[in-house]
């Protein structure tokens, strides 16, 4: 299959990355262009940080995710929500609708629904009723469920891309500029789950390369 416009759109800063990463690289490096879109950004909390420590931990942030998206070869768009101020969600369809539309997108990765986190979830709803309603109003859309080890309740490989080590190298090496990535915010050990996932898909896959699986979207996708 042959992508020209190709997003993958995470709940936080880091989710889009781990879920579209891959694939992304391995389009982009074709001539794709390919975006990173973040819904929510994430935030210091609790009564002993100050504003001033709030404003500069998403400066520091945003700085990381556009470094990682473009050792990628990626782009990002920043949607600009908190958790508290996500819109309701027929309004964020309608946005998301509007932005498909006018970057003619032809794939789109997301969340799964089996997820721990509400923000996945809303994003895994918000994103498949858009490409729904643009599939059903004529657009030729490809949905894929990204593989996020917070969103593993239910999902099943249907798609197994094949990567070369420069792609898997290009991907941890992007990552690693994120501060969270690199254990330094939680103790997720996000560098060895997503190697050894790699190695896991090939086993189920046969392949003697590494592999990123995801999951097609069930029910309308007919390609």
């Amino acid at each position: 299959m042959k992508y020209n416009r190709i997003i993958s759109i995470g709940g936080h800063h880091l989710d889009a990355e781990l879920m579209g990463g891959p694939l992304m690289i391995k389009y982009a490096q074709k001539g794709a262009h390919c975006t990173m879109v973040n819904v929510t950004e994430g935030r210091l909390e609790g009564n002993q940080v100050t504003e001033q420590e709030k404003l500069a931990y998403l400066e520091n942030i945003r700085k990381e995710n556009q470094l990682v998206a473009e050792k990628m070869g990626c782009d990002i768009y920043n949607m600009g929500y908190t958790s508290a101020t996500v819109p309701a969600q027929n309004e964020f369809i309608k946005i998301l609708k509007a932005y498909m539309r006018e970057e003619k997108v032809d794939c789109v990765i997301t969340h799964w629904r089996g997820t721990m986190h509400p923000r996945h979830y809303y994003t895994y709803e918000t994103v498949t009723q858009a490409v729904l309603q643009l599939r059903q109003e004529g657009h030729s859309i490809q949905l894929l469920y990204g593989e996020n080890c917070e969103d593993l309740i239910g999902f099943i490989p249907t798609c197994y891309v094949s990567l070369d080590d420069i792609i898997v190298e290009t991907w941890f090496n992007a990552l690693k500029n994120y501060t969270i990535f690199n254990g330094q915010v939680n103790t997720v050990p996000y560098q060895e789950y997503y190697q050894a996932q790699l190695k896991v898909r090939a086993i189920e896959g046969g392949c003697p390369h590494p592999v990123k699986a995801y999951m097609h979207a069930p029910l309308f996708d007919n390609e």
